[in-house]
């Protein structure tokens, strides 16, 4: 992979100081239940209005990453040997890839592809959670921080 332009720029206002990754799911509790319970985020607050329910976890540090569709045609191919369209897919750095696909599956995600050794030296995984957002779980082995995923 080239190396990126690292040279950075403060925005009128300041930088921005946390991304937010907001999914709206029709079954609050199971959401809740799949995240929080088994993939382990941190609950941080939970409020109800309404008679609605927003709950928010933390995912440890947060990026955004841009492909284009080539690259993302790449990565798809890499992680699931075929290209799944999706235009978000939410990625999650865990200590093993392996467990942790065994454990979201027995919760309910939908295994899309097994853990495989990518490129860039992670052990990738896709899935499609109970409401079916495609997620990743990725384990870094021996490779950059900002490899893709």
């Amino acid at each position: 992979m080239p190396d990126a332009d690292t040279s950075t720029t403060t925005p009128p206002g300041g930088p921005v100081t946390e991304l937010r990754l907001v999914l709206t799911v029709d079954d609050h509790a199971r959401a809740v239940a799949f995240y929080r319970d088994q993939l382990g985020l941190e609950e941080l607050a939970h409020h109800e209005e309404r008679g609605g329910h927003v709950t928010i976890l933390a995912a440890g540090r947060a990026t955004l990453e841009l492909n284009d569709d080539p690259y993302a045609e790449f990565i798809d191919e890499v992680e699931v040997g075929r290209r799944v369209p999706d235009r978000v897919r939410v990625a999650f750095a865990v200590p093993d890839s392996d467990d942790t696909t065994r454990r979201l599956v027995e919760a309910g995600a939908r295994l899309v592809a097994p853990p495989t050794r990518t490129p860039w030296d992670s052990r990738n995984a896709r899935l499609r959670d109970p409401e079916g957002t495609q997620l990743t779980l990725f384990t870094d082995l021996d490779g950059p921080d900002d490899a893709p995923t």
